[in-house]
């Protein structure tokens, strides 16, 4: 039998899972680790912890497996997107990666777009220049820490240095490299024309290749440290959103997914690059070839629920603990007798700023409407609905660029919840699926692999083996009480952003 791993590098942890050639899950290790906010708005992350966490779950899955090493043929890996990771001429990091949520460099994307222009760099790019994405952080890097910039030899996406780790080589691919507003949409190369205007050495950025394309070989370094064997290959790989849309199958047109992890995401296959002139919504290349994505991104998704509990629901997570459960489940528990609305209760989920489809990262955290009859409860549940209600949001912004969605697939951590997958089936009043097989982008970078390692001719053909539909929930008459709050959580962004704004300029 042969087999295949997919690497899945988050913000909150790495999952290694084990697949044999049909899709089915063997093994599988998560290690999590720390992100860094030094200053409000900021987040960083070690880009040593993610190698480290890689080479842990390797070894841990191919230990836990008793596969033999020979039989595991190969490794694909997605990642967190738009990070900068900078290392020197020895492959050494030169500091933390600037992370995917960090909203520091508003600055440097005015910059950006005086330099190129904004109608020119979304010509380009398909995209405007964003606080996320990684050219600003460039550009900040270079303004305020000349010193590091100088020492620079490479400047790599989250996954595409944790790849060179284990392969000893330098890349990176069209689905990831799109989301650096220093791509060129049109080529599928790196912008000579974006760059020059930055001033941006192109020396300093590595070759780009086809997700599906060979890689390299774990090195003996590393085949020593995880137990793989040294000619187990490595394909490019994929950034997460893309790689979560192999893993659910979204591989046509028409298809489309909603993505609840830290970030939520709305992701939706296009045979041809549709762009919002406005940027609300993210045109990319996708992992499957010759294909394109529209993307949307809420910032703090996941997040926002994760970061209620772990200050205000040590109660749920300690009887969890006891009951041997998943603290969510404890609290969807509770939200679950809460009526929708939340007894008039919104909130706002940007507790980083926000992308998708507002683009302001100045944008802070809400809960609109407090009373004195709201409990805990009720506040998940605005939290839950106001996560959905943003979704819902870029929906509207994607349906109007004439993309028909008939069916949605969901996944991430949300889509285990079936109260979170309710939610999404009311607010977008249609059906909403998952797939057997809920390791997501894990399972869509092993895809990729399978196609690298010549066992499918192409990854369309790998889905049809290895991707399994689940159940579905229909809409039911709820979307239209969501409504009456979604048209006042729409307007309440309008009547706050001059207050974002004069919040972000106090010391």
């Amino acid at each position: 039998m042969e087999y295949i791993l997919g690497v899945d590098l988050g913000t909150s942890g790495t999952k290694t899972v084990l697949f044999d050639k049909t899709g089915k899950k063997i093994a599988s290790s998560t290690v999590e680790y720390e992100l860094f906010t030094p200053k409000n708005g900021w987040a960083e992350q070690d880009p040593n912890d993610w190698l480290n966490a890689t080479i842990s779950t390797i070894k841990h899955v191919v230990q836990k497996s008793g596969v033999a090493k020979e039989d595991i043929k190969g490794l694909g890996i997605s990642g967190q997107m738009h990070g900068l990771v900078m290392v020197d001429k020895n492959g050494d990091v030169i500091r933390n990666a600037i992370l995917w949520c960090d909203g520091r460099t508003g600055l440097e994307c005015a910059e950006i777009t005086e330099k190129v222009g904004k109608e020119r760099l979304i010509e380009i790019s398909a995209n405007p220049a964003l606080t996320g994405f990684t050219a600003g952080k460039v550009v900040w890097v270079k303004k305020h820490e000349p010193e590091n910039y100088a020492k620079c030899y490479k400047m790599l996406l989250p996954k595409d240095y944790v790849r060179f780790k284990l392969t000893g080589n330098y890349g990176a691919e069209v689905s990831d490299a799109s989301g650096t507003n220093l791509f060129d949409i049109n080529t599928k190369e790196w912008s000579k024309e974006i760059l020059d205007k930055l001033e941006i050495d192109i020396n300093l950025l590595p070759e780009i290749k086809n997700s599906v394309d060979v890689a390299g070989k774990i090195t003996d370094k590393i085949a020593e440290q995880t137990g793989l064997s040294t000619d187990t290959l490595v394909c490019y790989g994929a950034a997460d959103n893309a790689a979560a849309a192999i893993g659910t199958g979204v591989v046509s047109t028409g298809k489309a997914f909603t993505t609840i992890g830290t970030s939520g995401v709305i992701f939706v296959h296009s045979d041809k690059p549709l762009i919002d002139k406005k940027g609300r919504v993210h045109t990319f290349c996708s992992a499957v070839p010759d294909k394109y994505t529209l993307m949307s991104c809420t910032l703090s998704a996941g997040m926002s629920l994760k970061w209620f509990r772990d200050n205000f629901c040590n109660d749920e997570i300690s009887v969890a603990k006891h009951l041997n459960k998943d603290s969510y489940d404890i609290i969807n528990e509770g939200v679950a007798n809460i009526p929708i609305g939340s007894d008039k209760l919104i909130f706002l989920p940007y507790l980083m700023g926000e992308r998708s489809p507002i683009l302001d990262e100045k944008s802070r955290g809400v809960f609109f409407g407090l009373n004195t009859i709201h409990t805990k409860y009720h506040m998940l549940r605005a939290i839950m609905e106001g996560v959905m209600f943003s979704q819902w949001h870029c929906l509207d912004v994607i349906r109007k660029l004439g993309v028909s969605t008939n069916l949605m697939y969901a996944c991430g951590g949300g889509a285990k919840s079936e109260l979170w997958r309710a939610m999404m089936a009311d607010m977008y009043n249609v059906d909403v699926t998952t797939v057997k097989n809920e390791e997501g982008p894990a399972l869509g970078v092993a895809i990729l692999a399978t196609v690298a390692c010549g066992m499918y001719k192409s990854v369309e053909a790998a889905c049809e083996v290895m991707v399994e539909e689940k159940e579905k929930v229909a809409p039911t008459n709820n979307c239209l009480e969501y409504k009456k709050y979604y048209e006042i959580y729409k307007n309440l962004y309008l009547a706050l952003a001059t207050s974002f704004e004069q919040l972000s300029y106090l010391k």
